[in-house]
């Protein structure tokens, strides 16, 4: 990508619509944290950190990892701003190049979408992940009204499972949590969340 659109709608990203999104995005994966006080949480593709800023309290420590330095300028001001002890912030694009790193969990929400090569970012994530690590994606489910050339029209949750396997995750559990109306590109849609160990 030579211009990160992302730089551009920085400032004006935390909409009221994605800011509803995001609570219900929230309260999805808080299930999937079930006792991870002790666990380290990588979120790539963290944005201004709508998610993983709500996870700070069941999580030891959280990295927000973005590859606009704009979304992450917003991210670190809210994160001074709230006084969130256990946040930091990483400029870093996975697409390019992944730096020496390695979580307990990785979440991805409503980033896949945006990548052109799912396979590779897929490795990536396992690659950065503890033995036993969870991988957990929250994307839309496929949907034949979208059509951009820059972003996935949503994922069959049988191909990401496969996917997934094929990476090397032990299990891959998905499953649709949410229909919301205009969400996805103007048109209505369905949200997954799939959670793999590795």
């Amino acid at each position: 990508m030579d211009t990160n659109v992302f730089e551009e709608m920085a400032k004006r990203y935390d909409t009221e619509d994605r800011m509803e999104l995001a609570k219900i995005i929230v309260q999805e994966v808080k299930k999937e944290l079930q006792n991870s006080e002790t666990k380290s949480l990588i979120d790539y593709g963290s944005g201004t950190g709508l998610i993983s800023l709500e996870l700070s309290e069941v999580v030891d420590s959280i990295l927000l990892i973005d590859s606009s330095k704009q979304m992450l300028e917003i991210a670190e001001g809210k994160i001074s701003q709230k006084g969130i002890p256990n946040a930091t912030v990483l400029y870093s694009d996975f697409t390019k190049e992944t730096p020496e790193l390695n979580a307990d969990i990785v979440v991805v929400s409503l980033v896949l979408l945006h990548i052109p090569d799912t396979n590779k970012i897929l490795t990536e994530l396992f690659n950065i992940l503890n033995k036993d690590g969870k991988l957990i994606i929250v994307d839309f489910d496929k949907n034949e009204q979208i059509d951009h050339p820059k972003v996935h029209n949503g994922f069959s949750q049988e191909e990401l499972k496969n996917k997934l396997k094929e990476v090397g995750f032990k299990t891959a559990e998905i499953r649709t949590f949410h229909h919301g109306s205009r969400i996805f590109m103007k048109q209505d849609a369905s949200m997954f969340i799939s959670s793999s160990i590795k």
